[in-house]
């Protein structure tokens, strides 16, 4: 190993020869990454999943130009048995959404929907494509419209949402892109819009003299049903049975069977309304079809609608079921007492919070710093109070937005920022930080500016707030003891009455630093200050680097392998950095400028592959070899054709980022026995993976009473549900299942 022939100020073990294989090999690792990505990464206009293959699609026979037909259309092949979904969904599902970012002149209209199929899933039944379809999109283009004359084409970039079910429900997305020539015919897929135009259904010819006379079509409300006039259809339907596809959602019962006849020319129908009805509507909308003709009718509605008794609009019947239940069995109140339990189970469970294996590398961090602390009283608890104060501040800070972003309508809960792959990417560079520093590598004072070096010894109250933040930063993946029904409680009060609720949270997790930083004694007790401190912090990068470890772990759930494999390159990426920033001389300057040469590019072009966010697995399916008892994905309609078949329900509301439900599923619910009560008893185990933001699995979680994972939820036919503590034993799931 070569030697330096100047003294450095730190040995690092490594020679100049060294260095430049290292870096050599890591910049061979960076290309090869780089150049190792999908084939499909150059192809921005396809998105495949493992149930849907989704491809931009674009249609200008005459060129682009005002007044010329322009379409753009988003064509989706399903796997067999997998769809997605109409405009109106029916039961349950959502409908696919397109977000256009268009050039300046052109404008999208809306999407022009080809009928749909009846898709019967047990006692419900929804409206949606099986198959390919096309859904095509009219392109308005104006005079504004002004082509670069370098660039004859236009780029057309669309972010799109949809919903594939078989007899689960997976929500997909993807961001397409591609190229649209000005001058020319873009027909390549002229079959493909052509079926589609063949397949949306025509508007029936409007006859406005015909209402005088009553003559024309409409609707009438009679009693629990809805009777239907069409007039103007063509020749070729009448005598004919029809299907019907309302485009009104949550007025017509999908599942109820529906009677028709032929009056001459005149085509009647009746159905009845669903027991979930929201609205009472001045006029419906439907769609009739004959095989692969449709007819489209805006139809005004006549008679006095039934009284409204229907949940919350959007609310499916299986989760319309579980609201009922929880309004029996509900979380507290807003009343005083309610809001006094909440502050209490907060206390509470921020002290329990302390145990939870993700806040350990934070403890042990903690003890270090008052260890330093044991022989000056007054340090330690001034540097107790601004721990406590940092704890309070960042749970405020995450409580009021997580209030201010579900007052704006977002589906939220507990660990709802760990839902972000980029928080996750954050993350995880931080703790590569930390324990690059905890381990010597390299000292942040060295990283910044003369004169700010010793900004944290100057001021050794704001690290310990700052370690205060940090340790809410760790813990907000779990969810405590008591934590549950608090946070639960939280979207039920007023916002002034939850912010107190995350103080309390804070309070109780602070509260045993606090103690023992003011009480006087505690000195005594806390080993003395040495050199075993410098051991024991290099120590404590290992939890660091295993946080780490878990972080991209969780982003490999979220943005799938590649994800993760461009996460680990961008943070050997960014240790090279740091430890180039720590040497001296030209050596610093000349692999400083390498390194973050090196750290940008791979946040350039591995940082997209970082944040897109995968579909999960087809099958969540776990299967145990000893008991033969499995774990299916959950979906509302799961729990109710379970329970309707007399069978128990047991739910497993968790995360990829939440350690406290990878602990359960690791111990109590991997364990022989308990999996040998379940299938004794028949228990149907479903897995509600909420890793992904899932506004289906926050609703349900808010119909339990709570706002975030693990939740245990069991469910017996006919019963109330029963929900479990959230660090589970095998004891305690006995006794539910046995509970009569």
């Amino acid at each position: 190993m070569s030697a330096s022939s100047r003294p450095a100020p730190r040995t690092t073990g490594y020679g100049p020869g060294h260095a430049a294989t290292a870096m050599l090999a890591l910049v061979i690792a960076m290309v090869t990454a780089l150049t190792g990505q999908d084939a499909q990464a150059a192809d921005r206009s396809v998105v495949t999943t493992e149930r849907v293959r989704a491809e931009l699609l674009a249609h200008a026979p005459e060129g682009v130009g005002p007044g010329r037909p322009v379409w753009l259309g988003l064509r989706i092949s399903h796997q067999p048995q997998w769809h997605t979904y109409w405009r109106n969904p029916g039961d349950s599902g959502l409908p696919t959404t397109l977000s256009w970012r268009l050039p300046a002149g052109l404008s999208a209209g809306e999407i022009a929907w080809p009928v749909p199929q009846r898709l019967p899933v047990g006692h419900l039944v929804n409206y949606g494509y099986e198959g390919t379809t096309l859904l095509p999109v009219p392109i308005t283009v104006t005079q504004d419209m002004r082509p670069s004359p370098l660039s004859p084409q236009l780029k057309i970039q669309l972010k799109a949402q949809w919903l594939a079910c078989k007899t689960e429900c997976i929500p997909e997305e993807g961001e397409f892109e591609l190229q649209l020539p000005v001058r020319g015919s873009t027909a390549l897929h002229a079959n493909d819009f052509q079926a589609a135009f063949a397949a949306a259904p025509r508007a029936l010819p409007a006859n406005p003299g015909a209402v005088a006379t009553g003559l024309a079509s409409g609707a009438r409300v009679e009693g629990q049903a809805l009777r239907l006039e069409l007039r103007g259809l063509p020749l070729e339907a009448r005598g004919k049975t029809l299907a019907l596809f309302p485009e009104t959602a949550g007025v017509i019962d999908n599942a109820s069977a529906m009677t028709q006849s032929w009056q001459g020319a005149v085509w009647t129908a009746q159905l009845a309304l669903s027991p979930q009805r929201d609205l009472s509507p001045g006029q419906v909308s439907v769609v009739v079809a004959d095989g692969a003709r449709a007819w489209r009718a805006e139809l005004p509605v006549a008679g006095t609608w039934p009284a409204v008794s229907a949940p919350a609009a959007g609310v499916s019947p299986a989760l319309a079921e579980a609201l009922r239940r929880n309004a029996e069995t509900g979380p507290p109140t807003t009343t005083t007492t309610g809001w006094l339990l909440a502050m209490l189970g907060a206390v509470l469970g921020g002290m329990l919070l302390n145990l939870m294996p993700c806040v350990f590398p934070v403890l042990a961090v903690k003890v270090v710093g008052f260890a330093r602390y044991g022989s000056d009283p007054r340090t330690r608890a001034l540097s107790g109070l601004a721990y406590t104060g940092g704890v309070v501040l960042a749970f405020l800070s995450l409580g009021g937005l997580l209030l201010a972003l579900r007052a704006g309508g977002e589906q939220l809960g507990w660990g709802f920022q760990l839902q972000s792959p980029a928080v996750v990417a954050a993350l995880a560079a931080l703790f590569t930080l930390i324990g690059l520093n905890l381990a010597g590598v390299f000292e942040f004072g060295t990283m910044l500016p003369p004169g700010w070096g010793g900004l944290h010894l100057r001021h050794p109250l704001a690290d310990a707030a700052l370690s205060g933040v940090l340790a809410v930063a760790i813990a907000s993946p779990c969810t405590a003891p008591f934590m549950g029904a608090s946070l639960g409680a939280v979207v039920t009060l007023p916002p002034g009455q939850g912010l107190a609720v995350f103080a309390a949270l804070g309070m109780g997790m602070a509260a045993p630093y606090l103690a023992i930083s003011v009480w006087p004694r505690a000195g005594q007790w806390l080993p003395r200050p040495g050199r075993w401190m410098d051991q024991f912090r290099r120590l404590m990068a290992f939890p660091m680097f295993a946080t780490v470890v878990w972080l991209v772990w969780v982003l490999g759930q979220q943005s799938g392998i590649d994800g993760a494999a461009a996460l680990l390159a961008m943070l050997v990426a960014l240790a090279w950095l740091v430890w180039a920033m720590g040497l001296t001389g030209r050596s610093r300057l000349v692999l400083g400028l390498m390194a973050a040469a090196v750290l940008a590019a791979a946040a350039l072009w591995l940082g997209p592959v970082v944040l897109r966010e995968e579909a999960p697995p087809a099958s969540g399916t776990q299967a145990s070899s000893r008991s033969g008892t499995t774990w299916q994905p959950w979906s509302p309609e799961r729990v109710q054709q379970a329970l309707a078949a007399g069978r128990p329900v047991f739910v497993d509301f968790t995360a990829a980022w939440c350690v406290t439900c990878q602990y359960n599923k690791a111990t109590t619910l991997s364990d022989p026995s308990v999996l040998a009560d379940f299938a004794a008893r028949q228990v149907v185990l479903l897995r509600a993976d909420w890793t992904r933001r899932d506004p289906v699995i926050t609703a349900a979680l808010g119909a339990l009473g709570r706002s975030g994972v693990p939740v245990y939820h069991l469910q017996m036919p006919g019963k109330p549900p029963i929900l479990l503590p959230e660090v589970l034993s095998p004891a305690e799931i006995r006794q539910a299942l046995s509970r009569p």
